[in-house]
């Protein structure tokens, strides 16, 4: 299973999420990830600094996340949790190679457009 599809797939099974934590979840993905779709497609010669920037605020959102997984109140099935801290993981890690150039960023914006549709799908309404 692909990290998209295991993103996807993670979130849009999440039904014990209230619908104001999903809400507050999908507009934190949607600014963060049109950050980095934006700094990605400029040619700007400081857009590294601030696709730099969206990337470190992208790896904020995946850790913030990945305590939240983590942590003893966490409802959600140990499954389901397990797949986040895998893909707060792979982002970790993928962020780094898009910082040193060797990796583009389209991956990250992939996997949080994945999560934007299983949060849409478990009931947002967005």
């Amino acid at each position: 299973m692909n990290a998209s599809t295991l993103a996807k797939s993670a979130y849009s099974k999440a039904n014990s999420i209230a619908p104001s934590d999903r809400n507050a979840e999908y507009n934190a993905f949607a600014r963060v990830t049109a950050s980095l779709a934006t700094q990605s497609n400029s040619d700007d010669p400081a857009a590294f600094a601030r696709l730099s920037e969206a990337v470190f605020l992208n790896r904020r959102l995946w850790s913030i996340l990945a305590a939240d997984a983590a942590g003893d109140g966490n409802r959600l099935p140990d499954d389901i949790r397990a797949s986040i801290l895998s893909l707060a993981n792979f982002i970790w890690k993928h962020s780094q190679k898009v910082l040193r150039k060797e990796a583009s960023v389209e991956d990250l914006i992939e996997i949080n457009t994945a999560i934007m549709r299983g949060l849409r799908a478990s009931g947002t309404g967005a």
